[in-house]
Protein backbone atom coordinates (compact mmCIF):
# COMPACT_ATOMS: atom_id res chain seq x y z
CA UNK A 1 0.00 0.00 0.00
CA UNK A 2 2.88 2.31 0.79
CA UNK A 3 4.47 1.65 -2.59
CA UNK A 4 1.22 2.53 -4.36
CA UNK A 5 0.88 5.77 -2.41
CA UNK A 6 4.46 6.84 -3.15
CA UNK A 7 4.13 5.88 -6.83
CA UNK A 8 1.04 8.04 -7.28
CA UNK A 9 2.63 10.91 -5.34
CA UNK A 10 5.61 10.77 -7.73
CA UNK A 11 3.27 10.76 -10.75
CA UNK A 12 1.38 13.73 -9.32
CA UNK A 13 4.53 15.74 -8.62
CA UNK A 14 5.74 14.92 -12.13
CA UNK A 15 2.57 16.53 -13.48
CA UNK A 16 2.29 19.60 -11.21
CA UNK A 17 5.81 20.18 -9.92
CA UNK A 18 6.82 20.49 -6.26
CA UNK A 19 3.83 20.45 -3.89
CA UNK A 20 5.04 19.26 -0.49
CA UNK A 21 1.60 19.64 1.12
CA UNK A 22 -0.24 17.40 -1.37
CA UNK A 23 -1.82 14.60 0.68
CA UNK A 24 -3.76 11.40 0.15
CA UNK A 25 -7.46 11.89 0.81
CA UNK A 26 -8.59 8.43 -0.29
CA UNK A 27 -6.88 5.17 -1.19
CA UNK A 28 -8.69 1.94 -2.01
CA UNK A 29 -6.81 -1.28 -2.67
CA UNK A 30 -8.00 -4.60 -4.07
CA UNK A 31 -5.54 -7.43 -3.52
CA UNK A 32 -5.58 -9.97 -6.36
CA UNK A 33 -2.85 -12.42 -5.31
CA UNK A 34 0.17 -12.57 -3.04
CA UNK A 35 3.51 -11.23 -4.19
CA UNK A 36 6.28 -13.69 -5.01
CA UNK A 37 8.94 -13.86 -2.29
CA UNK A 38 12.23 -12.36 -3.42
CA UNK A 39 10.75 -10.68 -6.50
CA UNK A 40 10.69 -6.92 -6.96
CA UNK A 41 7.28 -5.28 -7.12
CA UNK A 42 6.57 -2.86 -9.96
CA UNK A 43 4.09 0.02 -9.52
CA UNK A 44 2.56 1.65 -12.61
CA UNK A 45 0.81 4.91 -11.69
CA UNK A 46 -1.62 6.77 -13.94
CA UNK A 47 -3.45 10.08 -13.42
CA UNK A 48 -7.08 10.00 -14.53
CA UNK A 49 -8.07 13.55 -13.58
CA UNK A 50 -5.95 16.48 -12.52
CA UNK A 51 -8.00 19.37 -11.21
CA UNK A 52 -7.17 22.52 -9.28
CA UNK A 53 -7.74 20.89 -5.88
CA UNK A 54 -7.93 17.12 -6.48
CA UNK A 55 -6.08 14.50 -8.49
CA UNK A 56 -7.55 11.04 -9.13
CA UNK A 57 -5.78 8.01 -10.51
CA UNK A 58 -4.81 4.38 -10.22
CA UNK A 59 -1.76 2.28 -9.49
CA UNK A 60 -1.25 -1.27 -10.74
CA UNK A 61 1.10 -3.46 -8.67
CA UNK A 62 2.71 -6.58 -10.14
CA UNK A 63 5.75 -8.77 -9.69
CA UNK A 64 8.75 -7.73 -11.76
CA UNK A 65 8.71 -10.83 -13.95
CA UNK A 66 4.94 -11.33 -14.33
CA UNK A 67 1.99 -9.53 -15.91
CA UNK A 68 -0.68 -10.69 -13.44
CA UNK A 69 -1.70 -8.03 -10.94
CA UNK A 70 -0.87 -8.29 -7.26
CA UNK A 71 -3.16 -5.35 -6.47
CA UNK A 72 -5.27 -2.64 -8.09
CA UNK A 73 -5.30 0.72 -6.29
CA UNK A 74 -7.43 3.81 -6.82
CA UNK A 75 -6.45 7.00 -5.06
CA UNK A 76 -7.32 10.65 -4.65
CA UNK A 77 -4.91 13.39 -3.60
CA UNK A 78 -5.72 16.87 -2.31
CA UNK A 79 -3.58 19.53 -3.99
CA UNK A 80 -2.77 22.59 -1.88
CA UNK A 81 -3.66 26.05 -3.18
CA UNK A 82 -0.82 28.39 -4.14
CA UNK A 83 1.52 25.67 -5.34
Amino acid sequence: MGLADVAFYAALLGAIGPAPLAVTTNLSINFMRKADAGSAIIADAKLFKLGKRLAVGEVLLRNEDQQELIAHVTTTYAIPPNR
